[in-house]
């Protein structure tokens, strides 16, 4: 019993007398503290106790890509913490291409009675897909938050990363190491994030007064065979810089600098984004701007559990910060000095 109650305890966020009160139904316990220990064993997989089971079980839904980049385990980590704290457990569901799709998953989740859906970077970051599904699911009364994406006109809670500010970091930090032909190694141009990060690296080049040649833009896939393949077009086109759209990207367009002999940052800076875990003990350790990803997470879930606990919510979308971290893949443009200059 005793390794049981420190884990529910710690995914609870309580003390284990706390849990031990819990799962005898004693009296003296607040609902929401109640709650977030039930949701805390069901979510570790254990048995309830027998005065426990007539309790009805709140679960949320938390939809989100494939799992591969991992930024999206880190938020992951962060919605379900967030989520059981407050009563509820999580049911993650991982759509990847040529499997289950993000509508199929919604119907599954709302024929098991969730409380709410959580959406990550789905069809709701995507221009060309219909929005149509989702001022449905409002009509319904589903409770819904969305993280990194937005779409127009639908009643619901949204919270994103500032790209335009992300694509501006990248480029203020390249240009004040003497970079002027700055690349951009995108990801499929028709995601919300990426049209603003075009925008917000475009802008940041003109306030420099540096030319943005179209050649300098490169778009690819969110994956190192991705980055590889913008890597190499942005040489071509003469880059001495390359800001990415994910850290992935970056480690390959990293690889793609290597594979014709030259050094990152010797000969090319490379400046990533997310900053997950494994990013600082990469060869080199990699610049990067780094999505607040708790932050996030934490609003996402507050803002939906107040929409399920019918407390009013902003209806719009909350943009967070980013922030640079500078570490040892960006230097200075060897053809032109810099003085003053972040060192790389």
């Amino acid at each position: 019993m005793a390794p049981r109650l420190v884990a529910i305890a710690a995914r609870a966020g309580v003390s284990e007398a706390t849990v031990s009160r819990v799962l005898n139904d004693k009296p003296g316990v607040a609902d929401r503290t109640r709650e977030a220990v039930v949701a805390a064993v069901d979510a570790l997989g254990y048995e309830r106790p027998t005065a426990l089971r007539a309790r009805s079980l709140k679960f949320v839904g938390l939809i989100v890509p494939e799992l591969t980049n991992p930024v999206f385990p880190a938020l992951v980590q962060v919605v379900e913490s967030a989520l059981v704290s407050s009563g509820f457990a999580p049911v993650l569901c991982s759509h990847t291409a040529g499997g289950v799709r993000e509508d199929v998953y919604v119907d599954l989740l709302l024929d098991h009675g969730v409380s709410g859906i959580v959406f990550v970077s789905g069809l709701h970051a995507d221009t060309e897909a219909p929005t149509d599904r989702y001022r449905r699911l409002v009509d319904r009364g589903i409770a819904m938050a969305f993280i990194n994406g937005w779409i127009e006109g639908v009643g619901a809670a949204f919270v994103s990363c500032d790209d335009a500010v992300a694509a501006q970091l990248a480029v203020g930090h390249l240009h004040d190491l003497g970079h002027r032909r700055i690349g951009l190694a995108l990801g499929p141009g028709r995601f919300t994030q990426i049209v603003r990060r075009r925008a917000g690296f475009v802008a940041a080049m003109r306030q420099r007064g540096a030319a943005v040649a179209p050649e300098l833009i490169a778009e690819s896939v969110f994956s190192i065979e991705g980055g590889y393949a913008a890597g190499e077009a942005l040489l071509d086109a003469g880059a001495t810089a390359v800001v990415c759209a994910s850290d992935l990207m970056a480690l390959g367009v990293v690889r793609a600098v290597r594979a014709r002999g030259l050094d990152v940052p010797r000969d090319i800076s490379v400046v990533g984004y997310d900053d997950s875990l494994l990013i600082p003990f990469v060869d080199p350790p990699l610049s990067t701007v780094r999505q607040p990803v708790t932050d996030m997470g934490l609003a996402a879930v507050r803002m939906l559990v107040d929409e399920i606990r019918d407390v009013a919510v902003p209806r719009t979308e909350l943009l967070f910060r980013p922030e640079l971290v500078v570490r040892a893949s960006t230097g200075h443009d060897q053809a032109r000095p810099s003085f003053g200059a972040h060192p790389g």
